[in-house]
Formats: C-alpha cells, structure tokens, sequence
C-alpha cells in the first residue's frame, strides 16, 4: 500500500518521509527502489546524510557524487568551483549544477536519506533553490525525524509534494499478523496478534524487539 502511494507521488517534485526512529523509512524506500517493485525502471542517486554534511560545501560535493553515479561527469565543473579559494554564491553554484542535470536522458530519483542530521540553514536554503528550479526528470526523496526548514506548504498547495507520516508507516493489524506469524513464525493467536498491534501501535521496531 505505500510502495502504490511512493508510485503515484512521482508526478510531483518532492516524496517526504517524516518519522520517528525505527518505523522503517529507509527501509520502505529501499525496497521501493529496489525491483521489481512496480516503480517504473529509472537511475537513483542516494545520499546518506551526516553531521558533517551541515558544511554546505561538502553537502554539494557529495551530493554531485551522488549524481555522478547516474551520469559520470555531471558537475565536474562545478566541483572544480566548490574547491576554490573564493567559490562564487551558493544559488550561482546550483544553476550551473541544474543546467548540468537538465542533459540527465532519463527520468531518476534523488534520495536524501536521515536529513534530520541537517541543522544548517545554508544546507536549507540550498534545498529550497533546488527543488523550486528542479528540472522535470528529477524527483526528490527525502527520509527524517523531523521536517526539513523547506517550503512544505507551498509544494503541499500545488499538489507537488507527497507525504508519508508515522500514521502511515504503523502496520494494520493484518501486517502485523503477517510479519509476526509468516515472517517471525510464531503462530500466534488473533488476539494475541492484536494486543502486540494495539501495545507497540503499529510500529515496526516494538513488534520487532516483542516478537
């Protein structure tokens, strides 16, 4: 049901995952991205995230890493001026790294998973460049904690945005039927299996560490 959900928000420009810990959110857009799944066939850059990466300089760098696992030489230019002594501004820097992705053939997703490490408003701002210029090929996943300081309402107000809340990662009482008898094989009675639903409320991890 939330692999469907991930397909259908591929129309717009941004897929946010926002919960907390341990209700699988990387796992989901792993096994999402991974065939076959129903996705359409399309290149994925991923980009695990880390305190570090609140350098907005170093974000960019590993960011045009990431893309260079898509296209090899997307953005060597623009690498090249990152590193210099005085690099020109941050939204100069982006447009000519979105001019580069615009020659990207395919349609692909970018994945920026644990953004909630970001505590960086250059990093923020950066991100809100990009994605109010992201060109048509591009579809942006981001997995966190917490909301990113980004113009959510604005890409919710123009349909261009998809969600996937903590609400919508629990698992229905039916899933946790399946994982705990199928996947775990306990055999466990229907109302057993609905007293560890309602206890760990649906969340992945406690049905985990109780099974």
């Amino acid at each position: 049901r939330l692999i469907e959900r991930l397909n259908k928000g591929l129309h717009g420009k941004l897929t946010l995952i926002s919960a907390p810990a341990g209700f699988g959110k990387t796992t989901l857009v792993s096994e999402w991205l991974a065939p076959p799944s129903g996705l359409p066939a399309r290149p994925v850059a991923w980009l695990s995230l880390d305190e570090g990466d609140n350098d907005p300089t170093r974000f960019l760098t590993y960011l045009i890493a990431a893309l260079q696992t898509i296209m090899a030489n997307i953005g060597e230019g623009v690498l090249g001026v990152l590193q210099s002594p005085q690099p020109p501004p941050i939204e100069s820097i982006l447009t000519a790294l979105l001019n580069e992705i615009t020659a990207i053939p395919d349609n692909f997703i970018l994945v920026l998973d644990d953004y909630h490490v970001i505590d960086s408003k250059p990093v923020d701002e950066a991100l809100t460049f990009l994605l109010e210029h992201l060109p048509p090929q591009m579809h942006l996943v981001i997995t966190t904690r917490e909301d990113p300081q980004i113009p959510l309402a604005r890409l919710r107000a123009r349909g261009q945005l998809t969600e996937l809340r903590a609400a919508d990662l629990r698992f229905t009482p039916a899933e946790a039927a399946e994982f705990l008898n199928q996947m775990m094989g306990l055999n466990l009675s229907e109302d057993d299996v609905a007293a560890l639903e309602k206890r760990t409320e649906g969340w992945i991890t406690g049905l985990q560490l109780a099974a």
